[in-house]
């Protein structure tokens, strides 16, 4: 993206949306001179662009109706009390030839629990078409946690120092009015203040990830039946429970932990209504099917839920990828435990994007998957307990290559006592001698590890693309467990 010094502008400002807010750009310039949080790629080897829009305008608040219940079902029921102004940016990644846009918008809502934005889009499957709309919607993502200001203003006060959200009551709003600046009915579409100019949208749907989906979860249980909004809703390493409509000032942060264990805190509480008109879809790791053994829900016509074993809610793939990006943004190294959890969830999101995609588009529901089976429910004083085969790995869920077919234990047991370490879980090798026993040798190995990456195509879970990435990874783990090849 082009930047001129330290200067901020936009290409065409104060367009109006179709949510009421008022929108500018594209954004540059700046301090950095470039938006937070975009690749540490070149999107144009993609055939992608990326542009940043400010957007601003007032967000209604919502509160429950009063005498309402909100209860176990999710079927909330809300009302608007009051608004609040707010100034805030949209990130976007999208085909620089329109004519490659497949029509499907995905708008994420950014998680801000590390006191930053963190968002996706830079998977192969969502730079196949889609376009990708970051949105900052919370407050901490533009203010920061008080104690460490990263958010943005304090990271380029030049570039985002005029961006304001005053508490996440808004948040909600804010988020629908998003989705309604790149929708397919805003006004002006196809003008200069237009963020996906050119583009012809088919659907708009909403993702969010950990806090987010949280946020989702009740976005799509007290917001959706009142406002609308998306054509589709995915909640990705959802931990059960929605969050408050009326939060004020409350943040999740986890340099603040309770004093209950994470693990007893993070326990599903409620479902999410099941008479929506729109797609819901719930893709969990194995640390998230635990904490929602209790709510989950049969799989309809509207829903799907899926949960995979032996993934943990980060891992080792995804810090490897953040540290970087981190250590760009703040000039600072983040650590990365190399024992944390290294089977990456990443190539389901993949997988579950293009389903939900012709969900959308033909009306074709993504296949249904096994669950993880749990052998003991939750109590009091602990949560439930997967059932586990003779490598300690969970049994049941969607089986991804590396789970199938093991060279690691890997889980959600965490190697420390901290939440971070609880989120992190881990991956322990397995002897090398056990290693030869089950395979003989690499190629072997390779070989059995490739056919159940091709099972897991086939039960739709895995997109094919991944497999060959999948075995070169292996491949890797080979060396790092087992040395030179066995014999």
């Amino acid at each position: 993206m082009a930047t001129e010094g330290r200067r901020v502008y936009g290409a065409a400002m104060g367009e109006p949306t179709a949510g009421g807010a008022r929108i500018e750009g594209p954004v540059a310039g700046g301090d950095h001179g470039w938006a937070f949080g975009a690749p540490l790629f070149d999107l144009a080897d993609h055939g992608y662009r990326l542009d940043e829009w400010f957007l601003e305008g007032d967000a209604t608040t919502y509160r429950q109706v009063p005498g309402g219940a909100w209860g176990h079902d999710g079927r909330w029921e809300a009302e608007p009390s009051g608004s609040l102004p707010f100034r805030t940016r949209l990130v976007v990644y999208r085909p620089a030839d329109p004519a490659r846009a497949n029509g499907t918008v995905l708008v994420c809502w950014n998680n801000v629990t590390a006191g930053y934005e963190l968002f996706g889009g830079e998977s192969p499957e969502t730079l196949d078409g889609y376009v990708f709309v970051g949105a900052t919607v919370q407050r901490v993502g533009v203010h920061g946690f008080a104690e460490a200001p990263q958010g943005l203003a304090a990271w380029d006060p030049t570039r985002y120092g005029s961006l304001s959200i005053p508490h996440d009551d808004a948040s909600y709003d804010i988020f629908r009015q998003v989705g309604a600046a790149v929708g397919r009915d805003r006004p002006g579409r196809g003008g200069a203040g237009d963020p996906l100019s050119g583009i012809d949208v088919s659907h708009v749907a909403a993702v969010g990830a950990s806090q987010s989906a949280g946020r989702l979860a009740t976005y799509v249980n007290a917001l959706h039946p009142l406002v609308g909004g998306f054509d589709a809703y995915m909640l990705q390493i959802y931990f059960g429970s929605g969050t408050p409509l009326e939060a004020g000032d409350l943040e999740v942060n986890l340099n603040r932990p309770a004093a209950q264990p994470a693990a007893l805190r993070l326990r599903g509480s409620h479902l999410l209504r099941d008479d929506l008109d729109v797609p819901v879809m719930v893709v969990n790791s194995e640390l998230e099917a635990v904490a929602c053994a209790g709510v989950r829900q049969p799989d309809t016509d509207r829903f799907r839920w899926w949960e995979t074993a032996g993934t943990c809610h980060v891992s080792l793939q995804s810090m490897r990828v953040r540290a970087p990006k981190y250590e760009r943004e703040f000039g600072v190294a983040q650590p990365v435990d190399e024992g944390m959890n290294r089977v990456s969830i990443q190539p389901v999101y993949d997988a579950a994007t293009a389903a939900l995609r012709r969900w959308l588009d033909d009306g074709t529901p993504p296949p249904v998957q096994p669950k993880v089976e749990m052998a003991e429910a939750a109590t009091a004083d602990r949560p439930a307990r997967p059932a586990r085969d003779a490598f300690g790995l969970a049994v049941g869920g969607i089986r991804l290559p590396q789970v199938d077919e093991p060279l690691m234990r890997h889980g959600t047991e965490p190697r420390g006592s901290d939440a971070r370490a609880f989120l992190n879980g881990s991956s322990t090798p397995l002897g090398r001698d056990e290693v030869i026993a089950r395979y003989g040798d690499e190629a072997t190995y390779l070989d059995r590890f490739r056919a159940a990456a091709e099972r897991t195509v086939a039960a739709g879970a895995l997109l094919a693309r991944d497999v060959e990435p999948l075995v070169e990874e292996a491949r890797s783990d080979w060396a790092e467990v087992v040395g030179e090849p066995g014999p």
